[in-house]
């Protein structure tokens, strides 16, 4: 089984985060490696008590420039994948999605 991984990450960690996932085993289709598609959007958050976001400041809700980026990932690479990529990413807590491929 394959899955889809999306992640939201500002564009200076783009690079960071995709060398990461490729070096972990995601972004190959057929014979085509390091597959992935990303989109700008903006990405919005309000850091509770205690918290230490990379970007503003807790108790005010923030507006990031982000970019949604997909890519396709193994099932036998998935958990080493999405380590890599919570390991690469420059928030406290990033925020990514798994889907599982028909």
């Amino acid at each position: 089984m394959r899955y889809k991984l999306v992640w939201f990450v500002p564009r200076e960690a783009l690079d960071e985060t995709r060398e990461a996932v490729f070096a972990a085993g995601a972004g190959r289709i057929g014979d085509y490696e390091r597959c992935s598609w990303y989109a700008a959007g903006t990405g919005t958050f309000l850091g509770g008590e205690g918290t230490q976001p990379s970007v503003g400041q807790s108790g005010v809700e923030e507006r990031v420039a982000e970019l949604r980026v997909e890519t396709v990932v193994p099932e036998e690479h998935l958990r080493a994948v999405v380590d890599a990529l919570v390991a690469a990413h420059p928030y406290e807590e990033p925020a990514y999605d798994v889907y599982p491929l028909a």
